[in-house]
């Protein structure tokens, strides 16, 4: 058999055999699982990258059984509460990775590390020895950012840098999984047909919240992810005291930027240029369609708007307001830990991220058309 041979039955058979354990926690995973299996058997994988993404779902099953062979060896643990997280949104590259590293500067805030969604289970070591995943982890960024220095500029990575809550999605075999299976058929469509209703993946995401809490525990989570326009009425119900940041940007500025991003993203992935254009502007469009209907029904209070140009021209008072709309404690010491991050880490730290839409098959007037809607809400988006 081929290594890079895609069948659900066999990938769960060798997960099992890693992890020497059985318990998935349920059979709900099977139908994104399977939806992936038949994504990754296209031919516009290169041979590497299907063998890299047979090998990543074997690891995400093996990974989703020592979860729940920890939570079944600790009940406890669905029991820690997650009171009033803080959850960032918006259209992609609208500011809410600087906002979110931002934020996560206050000793208080507890952001989901990038490290953490490699490995949400637990390892038994003795206390205060650190965990050997995260230096290896560290290590493989490090190497990627050398490799590829041209996407530092798009995304900085690290160990611990603060990353989307979504890749925790993944061990539920849904969600935008690496930013490139929601273009290609069949996962495109089967993951937008089952945005109808995503309960069952928040109640998911809270498990695994819980778990990383009990090993780590902090006082208020902080979360991050543009993909939350799908869901934000099943985030309001898993956790309803959640704080909603909305950021806003112009969307031609917004849209260009994530296809630079996307096709970065795109590596072992033939998918015409002039193709993702349109795509990415449809996905992000429907998914800001939807957010907005969502956002009709909530308590007002909930959300609080970002505007790109405000935070970029003071970050600070942004996130002060951000403090006082939602009544969150601003001691002195975290004022001046935001502070400090702000002084040490300007825009444009890590290099300027250049993009055209004209490269993805895309104009500004047919962009400003697909939002017209949007930025008659949300004036002066423009750039």
């Amino acid at each position: 058999m081929s290594a890079a041979t895609f069948a659900a039955e066999v990938l769960i058979a060798e997960a099992r055999a890693a992890a020497k354990l059985e318990d998935f926690g349920g059979d709900d995973f099977l139908p994104g699982l399977r939806a992936l299996c038949a994504t990754y058997e296209s031919p516009a994988w290169s041979e590497k990258g299907r063998t890299r993404n047979r090998r990543r779902l074997v690891n995400l099953l093996a990974t989703r059984l020592k979860v729940e062979a920890a939570l079944a060896q600790h009940p406890e643990i669905l029991a820690r509460p997650v009171k009033q997280p803080v959850v960032l949104t918006g259209l992609p590259r609208s500011g809410t990775s600087a906002l979110f590293s931002l934020l996560g500067a206050d000793p208080a805030a507890r952001p989901l590390r990038l490290w953490e969604t490699q490995c949400p289970d637990p390892l038994a070591l003795p206390p205060g020895t650190p965990d050997p995943r995260r230096a290896a982890i560290d290590a493989y960024y490090a190497q990627g950012r050398e490799k590829r220095p041209e996407f530092t500029k798009i995304h900085f990575t690290s160990a611990d840098t603060p990353e989307e809550c979504v890749l925790l999605h993944a061990y539920a075999m849904h969600g935008v999984q690496m930013g490139v299976e929601i273009f290609v058929e069949p996962y495109a469509s089967w993951f937008q047909a089952e945005a109808a209703d995503l309960r069952g993946l928040y109640a998911y995401q809270k498990r695994l919240m819980q778990l990383l809490d009990w090993q780590r525990p902090g006082e208020r989570w902080l979360l991050k992810a543009p993909a939350h326009l799908w869901g934000l009425d099943a985030l309001a119900a898993t956790f309803p005291d959640v704080a909603i940041v909305w950021n806003h940007r112009d969307p031609v500025a917004c849209i260009a930027s994530a296809c630079s991003m996307t096709e970065a993203l795109m590596a072992t992935l033939d998918f015409p240029r002039d193709q993702l254009g349109p795509a990415v502007m449809e996905f992000y469009a429907r998914s800001l369609d939807r957010g907005l209907a969502v956002r009709e029904k909530l308590d007002p209070a909930r959300v609080f708007d970002v505007p790109y140009a405000d935070f970029t021209r003071d970050p600070l008072a942004c996130a002060e307001r951000i403090y006082a709309h939602f009544a969150l404690p601003l001691p002195r010491a975290a004022s001046e830990a935001l502070r400090a991050f702000a002084a040490e880490n300007p825009e444009g730290k890590h290099g300027k991220h250049e993009y055209q839409l004209a490269q993805y098959g895309l104009d500004e007037a047919r962009v400003r058309a697909r939002f017209a809607g949007y930025t008659a809400r949300f004036g002066g988006l423009h750039e």
